[in-house]
């Protein structure tokens, strides 16, 4: 998913730092307001960021010369909510590229709004509605993890698509090439996020449940739900 330095033309990094932009500013208020109102969440805000940096570091080879990897941002977005992991995902993200030439400066925007903003979107809205509709901890969790992974690729395809247009298929033709090639890894590694998110989840509510009851993961006095 990480787009590597350089790769995009000039028009296109520039323009998806300009979209994920509004994304970060809210997410800096977002994460004032939690460490002000809850400052026994600061460890699991660093445990949250940890997740992102060592999962995303992960490169499987995939076909064609590509790689996929974990993302690990659904479980920040749901403890804190979408905002604040588009903030933490971008420091993730720009830490990768300055040590381990993962990803890049230049394609620092576009790499920040698939993984760090469209993710935890995603995994946050599927965990609410889940949720709401009486899903389980786990099976909201699960779905949210493995779709926020699913369709940061989605996402990074359509990014490569606009970019580099098939010849003859154009646009339509180089997104259904890119999400092929990313298919053959992702759709696995994403349902495997999805259950390695559950079990995070679970050591969680085992060993710091008073702190998910703040941010209302669990309900007032119960374990788990």
């Amino acid at each position: 998913m990480h787009i590597m330095e350089g790769f995009l033309p000039v028009r296109h990094a520039v323009g998806w730092f300009a979209v994920a932009a509004p994304f970060l500013a809210a997410g800096v208020r977002s994460l004032k307001r939690i460490v002000g109102e809850k400052p026994s969440a600061r460890l699991l805000l660093g445990a949250a960021g940890a997740f992102v940096f060592v999962l995303s570091a992960l490169k499987l080879p995939s076909v064609s010369g590509s790689c996929s990897h974990p993302t690990g941002t659904g479980l920040g977005a749901i403890l804190f909510g979408p905002s604040v992991m588009s903030v933490l995902g971008a420091i993730v993200l720009l830490f990768q590229a300055l040590l381990l030439a993962h990803g890049g400066l230049t394609t620092l925007g576009a790499n920040t709004f698939s993984m760090a903003i469209v993710g935890p979107w995603i995994a946050y809205g599927v965990y609410r509605a889940l949720r709401a509709s009486g899903a389980s901890l786990a099976v909201a969790t699960f779905t949210g993890a493995a779709l926020a992974d699913l369709l940061t690729y989605v996402t990074t395809s359509v990014q490569l698509a606009l970019a580099f247009p098939d010849a003859t298929g154009g646009f339509v033709g180089a997104l259904l090439k890119f999400m092929t090639i990313f298919a053959v890894t992702q759709i696995p590694l994403a349902v495997a996020e999805g259950f390695l998110t559950v079990l995070i989840m679970n050591a969680l509510t085992a060993y710091s449940s008073e702190e998910l009851r703040a941010l209302k993961i669990l309900p007032e006095g119960r374990a788990d739900a």
